[in-house]
């Protein structure tokens, strides 16, 4: 009986022992356990709770550790806030591309002058001085001729005959004194409208082209014979693309070729035809001049506007990626690269032609693989913040694969 008050004090010494390392492994185990923000990683608390520079929530700090240290997993948020836009990695055909000093010129091809069917005397014109835009169908000026009220009168006795009589020889009759009105210049509407109350004596002619009045002949009352010149009218719905090469240059273009053309204000690039290669070059030097032929259908281009022709050559088949995906540094050149949801890793790669939107990895990178498009500067930021390295010195003994 005297031995019991000692087991039982052996009981509540291990059973307190056992409670205290409970205690002690749970307050281990929630000491351990710190919060982060997602984009602030030096904010550390020992609680949940909010960033204070931003606002977010914070998250377990293991949850942003990757199992590679080189390795940067993020959350949706900040993917979304940095812009990150992933990439297939793919075959596509890039070259060299050289860009070209032009201007944009007339198209001369496009080009008409109006002059007088007959002989008469201008009685009114609508456009008097050159600038000035004009639609096909525009009234363009009137004119008084006898001999177009002869030509009148001729084809309304032919179409009475032949309405009349309904033979075949005044039907021709008909058909020849109406051709001969259409060749003075008059429209169909104009020939339908006629009758014999309204036969007109100052005709008003059209404009047989849309476009912009570049020169203006004539002056209101002065007597003009036929072929007399009354009007030049550009049509600026196609341009000429201009633009000075070398000699060597012109070995990478021929007749038929498209090129780009990028002009000031127009974001995108227009496609031209190669239309012209001088035969000789400019006297005195080793330049020669390439012509080419733009669609310009909203007319915002203009003539005279200083323009860039992009002369690609040296085109090959290869892995290409976009350039804003590459980061380069002292050490080297490389990309991020998907290894999971939401996580990257820079890979280090070798690059070789390079243009303005579009750069060749020749060693690296696999087809199918995923990289980051844009965003990959601050994938880099972010990595060296987190991480308080340079991921380039770190793989710096890496193997390109």
């Amino acid at each position: 009986m005297k031995q019991l008050p000692i087991y039982i004090i052996l009981f509540l010494l291990l059973y307190a022992c056992a409670v205290k390392s409970d205690q002690d492994i749970a307050t281990h185990h929630n000491a351990s356990a710190q919060y982060t923000c997602p984009m602030h990683s030096t904010v550390i608390r020992d609680t949940p709770g909010q960033c204070p520079v931003c606002g977010m929530d914070l998250v377990l700090k293991t949850e942003t550790v990757a199992a590679n240290n080189l390795e940067l997993m993020l959350s949706d948020t900040q993917i979304k806030l940095a812009n990150v836009t992933l990439q297939e990695v793919s075959m596509g055909t890039i070259g060299q591309t050289v860009p070209i000093n032009a201007w944009l010129a007339i198209n001369e091809n496009f080009t008409e002058t109006v002059s007088a069917r007959t002989s008469g005397r201008i009685e009114r014109l609508h456009f008097k001085e050159s600038g000035k835009e004009v639609k096909k169908g525009d009234a363009l000026y009137e004119l008084y001729s006898e001999e177009l009220l002869t030509l009148q009168k001729e084809y309304l006795m032919a179409k009475v005959q032949y309405e009349r009589l309904s033979e075949l020889r005044y039907k021709l009759f008909y058909e020849v004194a109406e051709k001969k009105l259409l060749l003075y210049g008059l429209s169909k509407e104009q020939v339908s409208a006629l009758n014999e109350r309204n036969l007109k004596d100052r005709i008003t002619f059209q404009s047989p082209i849309s476009g912009i009045i570049k020169e203006v002949y004539a002056n209101e009352g002065n007597y003009v014979s036929e072929g007399s010149l009354l009007y030049k009218i550009e049509n600026n719905a196609q341009l000429w693309v201009e633009a000075e090469l070398y000699a060597k240059e012109a070995e990478y273009i021929k007749r038929g070729d498209k090129v780009s053309v990028q002009t000031a204000g127009i974001k995108t690039s227009a496609e031209a035809t190669v239309i012209f290669l001088s035969p000789e070059l400019r006297a005195g030097t080793q330049i020669m001049i390439v012509r080419a032929t733009l669609p310009n259908p909203t007319l915002k281009l203009k003539p005279g506007q200083s323009a860039q022709v992009l002369l690609k050559h040296s085109q090959k088949h290869s892995i290409t990626i976009p350039t804003d995906a590459v980061i380069r540094d002292g050490r080297g050149t490389h990309v991020f690269v998907q290894t999971d949801k939401n996580t990257f890793a820079p890979r280090v790669v070798q690059t070789g032609i390079e243009n303005f939107d579009s750069i060749e990895i020749t060693a690296g990178l696999s087809a199918g693989e995923k990289v980051v498009a844009t965003g990959a500067y601050l994938l880099y930021s972010e990595l060296v913040l987190k991480k308080d390295m340079d991921p380039m010195m770190d793989m710096s003994s890496t193997h390109i694969h």
